[in-house]
């Protein structure tokens, strides 16, 4: 199983940009019912969550992105969304997928925001 971001680049301030998470590999009952996550982390700071959905349910982990970011999922495509709206030079960072059944990173994908 492997976990693929996609769709990072550079972006102003104000921009917006969709990430996507493919889950290479993972059978599509345990891709259902896996809780999968997006994190970021900063240069010199930790990595943080983001947002996490289970099944249907996506929730925002984190203040500072509610209301410009969402987290939604397509299970037959095996691949969870994060779309991020009214980007800020602050939403710099190498973004990351996690899957909780595996256990499992993917590669990361830096996201730029420029004023």
């Amino acid at each position: 199983v492997q976990l693929v971001e996609s769709g990072g680049g550079s972006v102003q301030d104000g921009g917006s940009l969709r990430l996507s998470c493919k889950a290479s590999g993972m059978i599509l009952s345990v891709f259902t019912s896996d809780t999968l996550g997006w994190y970021r982390q900063a240069p010199g700071k930790e990595r943080e969550l983001v947002a996490t959905i289970t099944g249907g349910v996506g929730r925002i982990e984190q203040d500072s992105v509610k209301g410009r970011f969402t987290i939604s999922r397509e299970n037959t495509r095996r691949t969870i969304y994060l779309q991020m709206n009214s980007l800020k030079p602050e939403d710099t960072a190498v973004y990351y997928c996690h899957s909780a059944s595996h256990q499992l990173w993917g590669q990361g994908i830096q996201v730029t925001v420029s004023s």
